[in-house]
């Protein structure tokens, strides 16, 4: 499906091995629903880093996760004052993400991106 705002928000992290049943719950149950409902957020897709290999330049390589935090969260919004409403400082503080989650988590990265049009 086609990215259907002008920009992106990433936010990554590794999480401890005994959390991550946890993580998983919560980010499902309670931090996606809940970041879904701030004004401006379109659409909230979850991935998991893992190795593979790419064709470039007629030859295979294989590329590790390497440093590369294992969770991604990529959210479609509408502008980059999303991230600092009223609703999103509520919605990150909501449920059990603060106490039970965010204090496991390593390696955390956030990254916003501005949607270049192609015109394809």
């Amino acid at each position: 499906m086609p990215v259907t705002t002008k920009y992106v928000f990433i936010a990554s992290m590794d999480i401890t091995p005994e959390k991550e049943a946890l993580l998983n719950e919560v980010y499902d149950t309670e931090h996606v629903p809940a970041l879904l409902k701030v004004p401006g957020v379109i659409s909230v897709t979850r991935g998991v880093a893992e190795p593979f290999i790419v064709s470039i330049g007629g030859e295979e390589r294989s590329v590790a996760v390497g440093d590369e935090p294992k969770y991604s969260a990529v959210y479609e919004i509408e502008s980059p004052d999303v991230l600092v409403s009223d609703a999103w400082a509520a919605a990150v503080e909501a449920g059990r993400w603060p106490e039970q989650v965010r204090p496991f988590t390593s390696n955390r990265r956030q990254i916003l991106r501005r949607v270049v049009e192609t015109g394809v």
